[in-house]
């Protein structure tokens, strides 16, 4: 070994990855790397001497002198073996440290000039006892942690004097991290040396400190969980022997699972387990036991975690919408916009329409086919009479039969947390001492609120805000204001004799005839039997009617059909009444001639528009006013309103002005058993009493509609859609509205703008000099002239 006796030596370098050899320590190891094994073969061929270094970073396949530490070994090559995988075993025993002074250029390998530490004096300093000492003590303390180290490490280190050689010798085979004995190795004096690995193995204690206390408490929580087995499955056996069955402590142990399953949060998981666990102390057979049971299986088949997906096709959406609906076109484009919005937005909280119209015009169907078309689950909630709160919330759990709200019902039946709820006929919704329920939908029909809604049976939260709903209702005056105000109103008109032909045609009667078991080829229906049916045999804004009556009609074939009297029919206007019996309504016919004081008004009914004739006979008295024909408040006041409109107008109209002193006026509203009410009749009875008190008649093709005031100015109307087509179906050729209502003729019937012309009016006046038959011949009065072609000061409007 005379080498190891000069200072500077240049030797092959052998990189190591995760190790550090230490002064007189023996070390096998398997070299795999080219490079390392081209070094290993260079020093077997020179002196077996060869430099031994920690690489920095273990994963670096092919280090450079960068990659290394200054700080290694100068070591011995003991026996190298040859391995079968290609692979080399090296036996090295280490020397002594050497710190590499530069890299010498070598084809084959790393190659570099080092120079030998020389180790201090084996004479020990008094702080440098104190020092092996400590060190002692402590690797005694660290030794109880390991209980495997072997007796020989035991033995060499109680044996050692040295402090460089203890130090060297613990860090070789104790210490785990290979940064950790790159230190030591790197701390030549010996009292830092000792020092450094003090610290180091105080930290070991530390950690396995911590380490033994986490494993005791695993063990701990071990034998708690095997105690608890072994007493449930002993508690079992028991109640097994006594005949008892399941008892409530197996259950709870699976709903305690399916609870943890659902992944609930923090407070709504604790509160289901509390109960869970009320339940496994119940004796077998108990009510409040079965109570318990009962609300956890209800809260367990809530579709927490469960929803479908919607299926954002617009085209396929919209086609669906058309295929199952005709009309609705309000409803169709404001589903359509909704899923657009979701597209860009899958977050967009759920929506709240509220669809209001007549009976019978589609509002449920139309949720139901929305529901269909987008994919999702649907529930009906009818909430018709619903007057308890505890209907909308549920009942708390102390009540006996209680039971989550129709809400909760409704989310369960659909199996979905993301389901379409149809609540219907929320305008009639009732309160008394029990609450008020319309109060109750406040939460649950708010999308800022209620992602947290709480049924007083369920009793946590659960997320409302992935629902869609939508409600229906008749009448959307009756709906509180705070309700109304969080609902997106469609408002649904009552259908035109059009749309319930194409609906007929379309729909009602393939659906009657698959019901039926019969065939298009067996029956037919001609468009005059439809048109028939539609105006003679029924009177509603709906086709709920329309329906019965085809579906009667086709009953009536039926019978003569299984009889074999018939084999196919075509239904006809003429033949219609055979199976349907006496028409029940007659058509609104035009009068056959002008007549004086009798004018077509236009009336808004729930069943659509009708024409409301206004007649007015005027008789010598002394200035009494008669109103009948079932009159309302309002129609009432709009009379006295068109009676002190002529009286202010009377000398610019031609007429008497004492008129109101000798003469009686007479109003009436043919069918008097019907109740009649509202504004938009002012302009038709100021036209009428001007007729009676000037003798003039008014032409039998018109009719008229409009809210007059008292200085004769003709205000805006609504249902100007349903009364055009009631001006439409009697045959009237021109129709007199308020100029403010001109932007509604874009949503009127095509087939209505093209038959009837509209004439827009600001003043009572442009209706009066046009719908008289003669010429009105004005007297001049404070230099007011009038036109002399009175029609001309009338706006006519051609949509």
């Amino acid at each position: 070994m005379d080498c190891i006796n000069n200072e500077i030596l240049n030797l092959p370098v052998l990189p190591l990855r995760g190790l550090v050899v230490f002064p007189k320590t023996l070390l096998h190891f398997d070299v795999g790397r080219d490079k390392s094994q081209k070094a290993i073969n260079l020093a077997m061929k020179r002196n077996q001497q060869i430099f031994l270094v920690a690489q920095k970073n273990p994963s670096i396949k092919d280090p450079l002198p960068s990659d290394l530490y200054s700080m290694g070994v100068v070591a011995t090559i003991i026996q190298v073996i040859k391995q079968p995988d290609g692979a080399t075993r090296v036996i090295v025993e280490g020397q002594k440290r050497a710190s590499i002074n530069e890299y010498i250029d070598n084809e084959r390998c790393l190659f570099a000039q080092v120079t030998l530490i020389p180790e201090y004096s084996k004479i020990s300093s008094t702080r440098e006892i104190a020092l092996i000492r400590s060190v002692k003590e402590i690797f005694e303390r660290y030794s109880k942690y390991v209980p495997k180290l072997s007796s020989d490490i035991m033995f060499k280190v109680a044996m050692s004097e040295n402090g460089g050689e203890l130090a060297d010798f613990i860090t070789a085979n104790v210490i785990p991290e290979y940064q950790d004995k790159q230190l030591i190795l790197e701390t030549i004096d010996t009292s830092e040396r000792l020092e450094t690995l003090l610290d180091i193995l105080n930290q070991e204690i530390y950690i396995l400190d911590i380490e033994d206390e986490i494993a005791a408490k695993a063990r701990e929580r071990i034998d708690e969980q095997q105690r608890d087995y072994f007493l449930r499955e002993q508690r079992n056996i028991i109640e097994s022997e006594l005949g008892e069955g399941e008892s409530p402590s197996s259950e709870a142990d699976e709903l305690i699972d399916k609870i943890k399953a659902l992944k609930l949060d923090d407070e709504s998981e604790t509160t289901l387990i509390k109960e869970c666990k009320k339940l496994s102390k119940m004796p077998f057979g108990s009510q409040e036991a079965s109570v318990i049971k009962t609300y956890l299986d209800t809260v367990l088949d809530l579709p927490w975690n469960l929803s479908t997906k919607d299926k954002l096709n617009l085209k396929t959406v919209k086609n669906k919408l058309e295929k199952n609906h005709y009309g609705l076109t309000k409803v169709k484009e404001r589903i359509i916009e909704q899923l657009a919005v979701r597209k860009l937005n899958p977050d967009t909280k759920g929506q709240i329409l509220c669809l209001v119209g007549p009976p019978g015009v589609g509002k449920t169907s139309i949720a139901q086919s929305v529901a269909e078309a987008i994919g999702r689950k649907s529930a009906r909630i009818a909430l018709g009479g619903v007057r308890d709160e505890a209907e909308i919330r549920g009942h708390r759990r102390t009540y006996i039969g209680s039971m989550p709200g129709r809400i909760m019902a409704a989310i369960k039946s659909a199996g979905s947390n993301n389901p379409l709820l149809i609540l219907d006929e929320v305008d009639k919704l009732g309160a008394d001492y029990k609450g008020d329920p319309s109060s109750a939908l406040l939460e649950v029909l708010d999308a800022e609120q209620n992602n947290k809604f709480v049924d007083h049976y369920i009793d946590i939260p659960f997320d409302l805000s992935k629902v869609f709903f939508i409600t229906t209702a008749n009448d959307a005056s009756t709906i509180p204001a705070p309700l109304y105000d969080r609902m997106e109103v469609i408002n649904i008109d009552s259908y035109t004799r059009e749309e319930k032909f194409n609906i007929a045609k379309k729909h009602l009667i393939p659906k009657q005839l698959e019901e039926n078991g019969l065939t298009s080829k067996e029956v037919k229906f001609a468009p005059s039997a439809i048109y028939s049916m539609i105006d003679s045999y029924t009177k509603e804004a709906g086709v709920r009617r329309l329906e019965h009556e085809i579906a009667k009609a086709i009953r009536k074939f039926a019978v003569k059909f299984v009889n074999g009297e018939e084999e196919s029919i075509k239904f006809t206007d003429k033949n219609i009444g055979d199976y349907l019996g006496v028409k029940k309504y007659s058509s609104d016919k035009l009068n056959a001639k002008d007549e004086i004081g009798l004018v077509n008004g236009l009336a808004w009914t729930s069943v659509g528009g009708t024409t409301l004739p206004i007649e007015v006979a005027v008789m010598e008295g002394t200035g009494k006013i008669n109103l009948t024909g079932s009159l309302g408040d309002v129609m009432q006041e709009s009379a006295q309103a068109a009676i002190t409109c002529i009286r202010s107008h009377a000398d610019l109209l031609g007429i008497d002005s004492e008129f109101y002193k000798t003469k009686d006026i007479h109003i009436h509203a043919p069918e008097g058993a019907v109740p009649k009410d509202g504004p938009s009749a002012g302009i038709t009875m100021a036209t009428a009493i001007y007729s009676a008190l000037s003798m003039r008649p008014v032409r039998r093709d018109i009719a008229m509609t409009g809210e007059i005031t008292l200085r004769g100015k003709i205000l805006q109307i609504g249902g100007l859609k349903e009364k055009s087509m009631a001006a439409y179906k009697a045959g009237i050729k021109t129709v007199y509205i308020p100029k403010d209502n001109v932007s509604d003729l874009q949503e009127l019937d095509p087939v209505v703008k093209e038959a009837i012309n509209f004439v827009a009016c600001e003043s009572f006046t442009d209706v009066v000099f046009s719908a008289t038959v003669e010429p009105i011949v004005v007297k001049e009065k404070q230099n007011v002239v009038l036109p002399k072609n009175t029609v001309s000061t009338s706006a006519a409007v051609r949509q």
